[in-house]
């Protein structure tokens, strides 16, 4: 039900929605008929369908490339996630696992659902590595080696200060963007940037990760996970887990400010990473996440939600994200709306409130500065409404003299049916008869109106089906939607 209202809400994200999912499904088609790669693009869909669709937009050897890479690391992560395995088991997997990856027959039972999956036939993985050009390999193996060591690292130690939160996030997100940038070189499609630059699209991204899951990791069974750095909560609380208790509602949400502003540090590098990219379609890769990332933390900023449950952008607008970005234009304009919500949501009373207005106002103006802004129409801000009460009046009218006229000429019975039958939809749904949600639709109802009492059959019968469909899924509260 959720989903039909969030369309009906905004209507224009249901074409990007139909269209992603026409690339997912087409996507899911190009899997290779090899066994082994067959398994890895297959699993590749199963853990992160929107990685699966970005990648697709790349060159096939490179495109192999970073799916291997991509599942090595998600394995080695399944390793490090796994609260179940003793220390004195853990840490020698991760040492080692640089080295696992040349062995067919090595695997490792840990994991759940299709992490397990993944971790019990690794010897997919290993096949499909082994057959990689070489220099795909060393970068591969030399990332895998660092991130193992680094993981295992902090096995064993707290994220106590915020340089050792930047040295976790590097280890286990900052080496991967190092790793991207070696593969993209080594396709001879990029030059190779430096590795701050490199680290920041990493950083990035895995402290906004950070920010978003930060009940799912407290809650955690057997053991909570904690990668918020305790320099930045013991300002408000005396345990991290503090956070999610309602009485301490005003700490959380000022100690969650105060993590979105020391991830704002790293958009300054991300954006020059990006603007250096030549390859449109590794740019498309790269960019995409970048966005979701500065829009997912303009939707947990302030939000107390973020420990209540799950935030996140709606898949609307993640399918006009990925549906709209194609040039570094596209990345100013989306970083500086992002940038916009942000700011409006700073209270001044906030602790850091300064300090978030000034790295934003770094952001605002790299993106102003950039030339770009007047050169697209936002999907993100809207100066104001789309619909207005004398739209929706107007509306109603057409539709009374529509149907006055239809009475007239046409039997009553039919078409004052569909419209019973519509309504009735509607209203055992929850939604409200004549607020924009339902507005939008009824210029399309009354042209399946009109078209389901014409004289031609075949236009009669496909509106009819469209008609009745439409109510059936407003009745039921579904939607064809992205899972």
């Amino acid at each position: 039900m959720g989903s039909l209202r969030a369309i009906l809400k905004h209507p224009d994200d249901l074409y990007p929605l139909v269209k992603l999912k026409i690339a997912a499904r087409h996507a899911e088609k190009q899997i290779p008929p090899e066994p082994h790669w067959g398994f890895c693009y297959t699993m590749l869909h199963k853990v992160s369908r929107s990685f699966a669709l970005v990648i697709q937009q790349l060159d096939t050897d490179l495109r192999d490339a970073v799916c291997i890479f991509y599942l090595v690391l998600r394995a080695l992560d399944t390793v490090e996630d796994d609260t179940s395995i003793a220390t004195d088991v853990k840490v020698p997997i991760l040492m080692a696992f640089h080295r696992h990856i040349y062995d067919r027959e090595w695997h490792f039972s840990c994991g759940a659902k299709e992490y397990k999956v993944l971790m019990d036939e690794f010897h997919h993985v290993s096949t499909a590595f082994l057959e990689l050009g070489r220099s795909y390999q060393e970068a591969i193996e030399d990332i895998t080696m660092r991130m193992g060591a680094g993981m295992a690292k902090f096995i064993c130690k707290e994220v106590e200060t915020t340089d050792d939160y930047d040295e976790y996030c590097h280890y286990v997100a900052g080496l991967v963007g190092l790793g991207l940038s070696k593969l993209f070189h080594a396709s001879g499609k990029e030059d190779l940037p430096s590795d701050t630059l490199s680290n920041s699209m990493g950083l990035f991204l895995q402290k906004t990760n950070i920010i978003r899951d930060y009940l799912e990791d407290i809650d955690e069974i057997p053991k909570s996970r904690m990668f918020w750095p305790r320099q930045i909560w013991s300002k408000y609380v005396n345990k991290l887990e503090d956070l999610k208790y309602e009485e301490n509602s005003v700490k959380a949400v000022q100690c969650l400010n105060d993590m979105v502003t020391n991830a704002l540090i790293h958009v300054e590098d991300s954006l020059k990473y990006m603007s250096a990219l030549r390859d449109p379609a590794i740019f498309r890769f790269c960019a995409i996440p970048q966005i979701m990332a500065i829009g997912t933390l303009a939707l947990c900023y302030n939000n107390i939600q973020v420990f209540r449950g799950v935030v996140k952008m709606r898949r609307g607008l993640t399918a006009k994200v990925i549906d709209r970005t194609k040039t570094m234009s596209d990345v100013y304009g989306d970083f500086y709306d992002f940038s916009r919500m942000l700011k409006s949501k700073v209270d001044d009373s906030d602790p850091n409130a300064k300090k978030t207005k000034e790295r934003l106002e770094t952001i605002l103006k790299i993106c102003r500065d950039s030339g770009s802004l007047n050169k697209r129409k936002s999907y993100i801000i809207r100066s104001e409404p789309r619909y207005n009460s004398t739209m929706i009046v107007v509306i109603f009218i057409i539709l009374a003299i529509l149907l006055a006229y239809l009475s007239a000429t046409r039997p009553n019975n039919q078409i004052m049916c569909k419209l019973y039958y519509f309504s009735s939809s509607v209203k055992r749904a929850g939604l409200p008869e004549a607020s924009p949600c339902t507005t939008l639709g009824l210029p399309a109802l009354l042209t399946l109106l009109v078209l389901s009492t014409a004289r031609w059959k075949v236009f009669s019968i496909l509106a009819d089906i469209l008609l009745f469909g439409f109510a059936g899924l407003v009745l039921c509260g579904k939607a064809y939607v992205i899972d």
